[in-house]
């Protein structure tokens, strides 16, 4: 899922990128360059965190320079997707590994990350020409791994509602949202938004 996802975003921004990353993105504070960094750095951050177990690590500081070009920048976010899913794959069944959200397994931290590369490719793209849409499907298991509660009806709207990033029919606004990244089997059956 993983790489479905990385290959999804990578096509989108390889086709912008001969626009204007320095753009800012409009309700952001990030640039459409900030953006794309973002999205590498918490994809080697989940990798780390994984392996490291159930203990928070905060050895490092990790920053990917958001100045470098997009080309290097995409092959960047290609990269760290493909540590993460060496490491979610060598990871024995029963591993945890430390989030703020919970200690989530091998599908939460894959779900984690396709969610960063989705919504985030789609960030960068309201700084760019046109907007990223995601497959259906990837929405759709991106959404029910780690917003259960979520309306599965129209996946990409309903991931975009429960990000925060839009509204959604018949459904209150999220803030303060946050995803269940625990195993399902552990998710108490409600909406654990903070706001």
């Amino acid at each position: 899922m993983i790489m479905k996802s990385v290959a999804e975003c990578q096509a989108f921004l390889e086709s912008a990128a001969d626009q204007d990353w320095s753009r800012p993105i409009p309700g952001l504070r990030w640039t459409v360059a900030q953006a794309v960094a973002h999205t590498a750095d918490g994809l080697l951050w989940y990798a780390t965190d994984f392996a490291a177990g159930s203990r928070e690590l905060s050895t490092m500081d990790l920053a990917v320079r958001p100045e470098n070009s997009p080309q290097e920048l995409i092959a960047t976010l290609e990269a760290f997707a493909t540590v993460l899913v060496r490491v979610v794959d060598g990871a024995p069944p029963d591993a945890r590994g430390w989030h703020p959200y919970g200690l989530a397994d091998a599908s939460g931290f894959a779900a984690m990350a396709c969610d960063e590369l989705l919504v985030h490719t789609y960030d960068a793209s309201l700084g760019l020409e046109p907007d990223f849409v995601p497959s259906e499907e990837l929405a759709l298991a991106t959404l029910s791994r780690l917003f259960p509660w979520a309306p599965p009806a129209g996946a990409w709207e309903a991931l975009l509602w429960a990000n925060g990033r839009a509204d959604l029919w018949g459904q209150e606004r999220q803030t303060g949202w946050r995803w269940h990244c625990a195993p399902l089997s552990e998710w108490d059956g409600t909406n654990p938004r903070t706001g």
